[in-house]
């Protein structure tokens, strides 16, 4: 799935980075993949901390080591570099939640979900950030594939969750407001960063840390939803114990 961005759509080495490869691009040689690459790798830090509104081509050129027409080469405009920036951090971001399995045991799927959203969140905050400005500024790029494609997304994924509580495998719950309490969870060691540190008492959040913050949720989240006993007899507690620290 593809973001169905505004019209001026971003062109296909534009979504193209070494961190989350597309197809699309024979045509372009190794070292103008990773030229874009560098430019995506300065514009998201700068999206994240300033919107688009108040990042600028030159700071971004003079981040991503490049000369400004030679950024402009690759991105003929501001918001063509801010739509291919989204593009990454929704191909990145919704990636886990599309591989999430009608056919596996819920408790393990959704605790992969998690543990993926919080390596995310520790990999790449500032995609995150990306996303979030763009949500406080009224999602003005965004809008229309988030009543789109997004919303289908979690449509799909819902009734996956719908049929684990029909056939008993979870407690009756509303599958939309889980998914958003799993965004909201995961992405707030990203977007929360430096109150997190400060209230932790930490200068950096180690993998440790990571560790147990996924531990953590994934407990909180399987005790919350598993039945006090399951179809094959097994007890909750036991479950808990046996799935979510998978």
């Amino acid at each position: 799935m593809s973001a169905r961005l505004p019209s001026s759509a971003v062109p296909a080495a534009a979504a193209t980075t070494g961190r989350r490869p597309q197809k699309g691009n024979s045509n372009k040689t190794r070292i103008q993949v990773k030229r874009e690459q560098f430019i995506l790798d300065a514009a998201e830090p700068a999206f994240a901390a300033l919107g688009f509104q108040g990042a600028t081509i030159e700071r971004i050129a003079r981040d991503a080591r490049v000369s400004k027409p030679n950024l402009i080469y690759y991105f003929k405009t501001k918001r063509s570099l801010y739509e291919a920036v989204l593009r990454r951090t929704l191909d990145t971001w919704l990636r886990p939640l599309k591989k999430l399995d009608a056919e596996g045991d819920p408790i393990q799927e959704l605790s992969a979900y998690i543990r993926e959203k919080v390596t995310m969140s520790e990999k790449w905050p500032s995609s995150s950030r990306v996303y979030a400005h763009e949500m406080l500024s009224g999602a003005p790029f965004l809008k229309t594939y988030m009543e789109t494609e997004l919303r289908n997304l979690v449509m799909d994924k819902s009734r996956v969750i719908k049929q684990w509580i029909a056939a008993g495998r979870l407690v009756d719950a509303d599958p939309i407001l889980l998914i958003f309490l799993i965004w909201a969870c995961t992405e707030h060691f990203a977007n929360f960063l430096p109150e997190v540190k400060a209230i932790m008492n930490v200068k950096k959040l180690e993998r440790a840390h990571y560790d147990q913050i996924c531990a953590f949720l994934c407990k909180i989240v399987a005790f919350g939803l598993l039945p006090r006993s399951l179809p094959d007899g097994t007890g909750r507690r036991d479950a808990v114990r046996r799935k979510a620290t998978r």
